[in-house]
């Protein structure tokens, strides 16, 4: 189905050009699919408004101004297409799931993936699902 709705693109070349770039290693999507191959079951959760949870620094907002007809705006929150947007959120998600990482979450980009390996049981999958789901960090924002 074709979406018709419109988007925000803003130019942040200039931004980019002076920032200092987040080295975080995105993970490697080969090892992420020999990590799943084990899996008797997985859920995928697209986190694709992720970003806007993300805070901008106090002080940072400036640096994020839209100059628009109806007039000037700033971010308070991480747009997509920031430069470290996607490191940023990468790393976050990796902390509030950090005990959960390789033992029955991957994060990639902006997607989990909960997953079950040593057992065969929905039940002990939709246990993982409930751990994940009560990591409050990620659903809610201030």
């Amino acid at each position: 189905m074709l979406e018709l709705s419109l988007r925000m693109c803003i130019d942040y070349r200039a931004l980019t050009k002076v920032t200092i770039k987040n080295k975080y290693p995105i993970p490697r999507v080969d090892d992420l699919f020999d990590r799943l191959a084990q899996a008797t079951w997985f859920t995928k959760l697209d986190l694709r408004s992720g970003y806007w949870q993300v805070r901008i620094a106090k002080g940072d907002e400036p640096k994020t101004t839209c100059v628009t007809r109806y007039g000037s705006f700033e971010f308070r929150v991480m747009p997509f297409g920031l430069t470290n947007a996607l490191a940023t959120f990468c790393n976050l998600m990796n902390n509030v799931l950090y005990e959960y990482l390789d033992h029955f979450v991957v994060v990639y980009l902006d997607d989990l993936v909960v997953y079950t390996i040593y057992s065969n049981s929905l039940h002990e999958h939709i246990k993982h699902l409930r751990v994940v789901r009560e990591s409050k960090e990620i659903f809610e924002s201030d």
